[in-house]
């Protein structure tokens, strides 16, 4: 039987723990993302007081806590010498892994990428594949090395992107696709060898965090769509009327044919109040039916009103 040390936090994480104990592994240690944001006093308060789904999920499981405020730490490092595990699990995690810890497991340390390898490196590949119109995304599961997402790759899986697709929806689908993919690679890992396969240098890609969700409207209307729906639920895309921001939201936003006059993208081409859409025709002649609040949350209760005295069609934002 395996004996596996899993870092991470959020769905990832949870879901890697999930994976490995379908694999009938045994679960060593885990290291969650609370215990190097927060001081041991504070984390032990809200794990009382408010504790998070990571802690709720670790404890319902019984599994062993190290406690350590980081990877690199030597408190981190005594307690994988002690634990002798025979692979590391990564499942989102901020911090680069040193040598001198990713070289201590038996048969390897691991990191879990959403995204196929070697493109979309980097962090949130939810958001970046949507917001970039691809057609598929996938889950890959690599060597950790010195450098981000580059060391070689031991399993993958190709994961469709559907034209509703968010963030949100993708990230669940891709979190539950890497679940059966660890817990087949740690069978095989426990039952045979697996070549590694170097990545394709030429065919990589990087992407940073987030960043520019302005709608622009001289862009087509399924550019302007994927924005929006792209960055939710860990932000909102927006649009300015006159100086007032609106966010826009994915959840009854919509592309559809133009069938008014109108020519000039921009233009405000239809407005449903009790439904708190505005129609703006985009770049390539098609409009963008957006569902918006305000930005500011204390002025969404007076969106509708906004609309309704506000928002003119035939205006121009």
């Amino acid at each position: 039987m395996l004996k596996v040390v899993i870092i991470g936090y959020g769905e990832m994480f949870t879901n890697l723990i999930a994976g490995t104990l379908d694999a009938n592994c045994e679960i060593v240690g885990v290291l969650r993302k609370e215990m190097v944001k927060y001081s041991p006093i504070i984390r032990k308060f809200k794990d009382v007081i408010y504790p998070s789904l990571d802690h709720n999920y670790i404890k319902s499981y019984n599994l062993p806590e190290i406690e350590a405020r980081g990877v690199n730490t030597g408190k981190f490092k005594k307690a994988l010498l002690k634990l002798n595990p025979d692979i590391i699990l990564i499942g989102s995690w901020g911090e680069r892994v040193s040598k001198e810890i990713y070289d201590i497991p038996k048969i390897a340390t691991i990191n879990a990428h959403p995204s196929l390898l070697p493109k979309y490196r980097g962090p949130n590949p939810y958001y970046w594949v949507i917001r970039n119109q691809e057609q598929t995304t996938g889950v890959s599961f690599h060597l950790v090395d010195s450098d981000y997402d580059t060391g070689a790759i031991l399993a993958q899986e190709e994961i469709k992107i559907y034209p509703s697709d968010t963030g949100k929806t993708l990230k669940e689908r891709t979190v539950l696709t890497a679940r059966g993919v660890v817990c087949e690679l740690l069978k095989d890992l426990s039952e045979d060898i697996i070549i590694p396969l170097t990545q394709a240098e030429e065919k990589s890609t990087y992407y940073s965090h987030p960043c520019g969700y302005e709608l622009d409207f001289s862009k087509s209307a399924e550019e302007n769509y994927a924005v929006i729906r792209s960055i939710y639920p860990w932000d909102e895309a927006y649009f300015y009327h006159d100086i007032t921001c609106l966010s826009a939201f994915p959840l009854g936003s919509e592309v559809i044919e133009n069938t008014t006059k109108y020519t000039e993208p921009g233009t405000i081409t239809g407005l449903n109040i009790d439904n708190k859409t505005v129609d703006i025709l985009c770049g390539d002649g098609k409009v963008l039916r957006i569902r918006c609040e305000h930005l500011k949350k204390y002025d969404r209760p007076f969106t509708k009103f906004y609309l309704e005295r506000e928002i003119k069609i035939g205006c121009i934002v």
